[in-house]
């Protein structure tokens, strides 16, 4: 469920100044474009430093997955950036972070933001993942695997699970942002995750996996069946999201969930 979108100045006073005793006067704030998740995402300025500052109503159901965002922080990979404080005021939720310079990563062929994107894959697949209360893979997706065995599933590399472009910040390497769904699960759940993100940047089914293959080592040995398994309960996912809000990208993300189903029915093991 998306939050609408305000300005630093629309938040209640008493939020900005529970803000202001950890950062100091605000003397400016920047509200990004992107992201569809939190009521306030903005790029504050004080005398002394620069942070991103993000929150939602304390009431709004996406209080849930600020708090999980708060909670995996301190287990991340260092090129994710650090948590500095977490307060609730004024009826809001708001977490301050260290702020990245950088762009969204460019996914299309043979663009040069793909190496640095493999790279920070591979660097949170070798992260261990937490001893702390995570959603688990196979009980995520199994109100949408009908019949299929959901604990196929099942392992305990952390997993992002929302590598679209708009979550990697790119500078001279790539940044994984935005978690508001760390699981615990198979490793090739995220390599699946990532692929249908390169078909919506034109990438075909197919050299999305041969990318795979060469870039995710957790990739090539996935068995056939589980991430056959998976693609049909995410496809039936992307279906699900896409009729409760028909926008034009998640209707398009469910096309791309079949055809990569399609595809991987009929690849050679």
């Amino acid at each position: 469920m998306s939050v609408t979108r305000i300005h630093w100045t629309g938040l209640p006073a008493a939020a900005r100044a529970a803000v202001e005793a950890h950062t100091g006067p605000v003397v400016r704030a920047d509200t990004a474009s992107a992201g569809v998740n939190s009521g306030i995402a903005a790029t504050v300025t004080t005398a002394t430093a620069t942070l991103f500052v993000k929150g939602v109503p304390a009431g709004h159901p996406q209080v849930r997955t600020q708090r999980r965002e708060a909670a995996i922080n301190p287990y991340l990979p260092a090129a994710s950036p650090r948590m500095l404080w977490h307060v609730q005021a004024g009826g809001w939720d708001l977490i301050g972070y260290q702020r990245l310079t950088g762009r969204h990563a460019d996914y299309t062929p043979g663009s040069p933001d793909l190496p640095l994107v493999a790279h920070a894959v591979n660097e949170l697949q070798d992260t261990p993942c937490p001893d702390i209360e995570l959603k688990r893979a196979e009980q995520r997706w199994a109100s949408y695997a009908g019949s299929s065995d959901a604990s196929t599933l099942a392992g305990n590399t952390l997993l992002h699970t929302d590598l679209a472009p708009h979550n990697v910040l790119v500078n001279d390497r790539a940044h994984i942002i935005d978690w508001a769904w760390p699981t615990r699960g198979a490793a090739w759940i995220d390599p699946a995750v990532l692929i249908l993100r390169l078909m919506e940047a034109g990438h075909t089914a197919r050299a999305a996996d041969e990318w795979a293959c060469e870039h995710i080592p957790s990739w090539q040995p996935a068995p056939h069946l589980d991430v056959l398994a998976f693609s049909r309960a995410n496809a039936a996912a992307w279906d699900e999201i896409a009729r409760n809000d028909p926008q034009g990208w998640k209707k398009e993300m469910s096309r791309h969930a079949h055809d990569w189903v399609t595809f991987w029915s009929d690849r050679s093991v």
